[in-house]
């Protein structure tokens, strides 16, 4: 006795089974697709892009703070060494600043500066380390302390807008951050040579 297939075939009596296939084959096209614009296409109004903006406005308002907290770090110093380390820094932060400018400039906004609450904490630390110690070897290492935290910050920073950058596809600016980083890691290692080589073993003899 011949009995009726009723598995594929749905009330009105036509075949499901091409219309499942086809769906199920549509569903992974679907999430490629999200996954590709999250990764490389930004949308301005997300939440990850505000964050983006907000990280640049802050890192904006650190480095012009710098450029005016370097030169008293400079005159503080009594080593040449350190002396000539700031003094080539203030001029890779002014450019750093400008390279800033030209990241707002690539995410089409104008340069905005938003107070940032931990250089400018940094920055205190500094200047309440020059009135509370004398000149001396001492003061050059707490010095080269202090500008180091600041180095760090600022390479965490760098890298983490740099990482964000290149996720929504921003691949110049990208590039414009992954310099400045750079820049900064090459000068922590500079301080930290300053600092072994003769720096903590005349703050010791003192």
């Amino acid at each position: 006795m011949a009995t009726k297939s009723t598995g594929s075939r749905n009330g009105t009596g036509k075949n499901t089974t091409k219309r499942t296939t086809a769906a199920k084959s549509a569903a992974p096209t679907r999430k490629n697709t999200a996954k590709s614009n999250g990764k490389n296409g930004d949308m301005p109004n997300s939440k990850f892009h505000q964050l983006f903006m907000d990280e640049l406005k802050d890192i904006y308002w650190a480095e012009k703070h710098l450029v005016k907290a370097l030169p008293k770090m400079q005159k503080a110093a009594t080593s040449s060494e350190l002396i000539d380390a700031f003094a080539d820094h203030l001029a890779l932060t002014k450019g750093h600043v400008t390279r800033l400018e030209e990241v707002f400039e690539l995410m089409g906004a104008k340069p905005v500066a938003k107070k940032c609450e931990a250089m400018d904490g940094l920055v205190t630390e500094a200047q309440e380390l020059i009135s509370e110690e004398e000149e001396s070897s001492v003061l050059d290492a707490g010095l080269i302390i202090a500008a180091q935290k600041v180095e760090h910050y600022e390479i965490a920073t760098y890298g983490s807008l740099r990482t964000l950058a290149t996720r929504m596809g921003h691949m110049e600016a990208a590039n414009i951050l992954g310099r400045t980083l750079d820049e900064e890691k090459e000068t922590d290692s500079l301080l930290t040579q300053i600092a072994e080589s003769s720096v903590n073993e005349e703050a010791m003899a003192e």
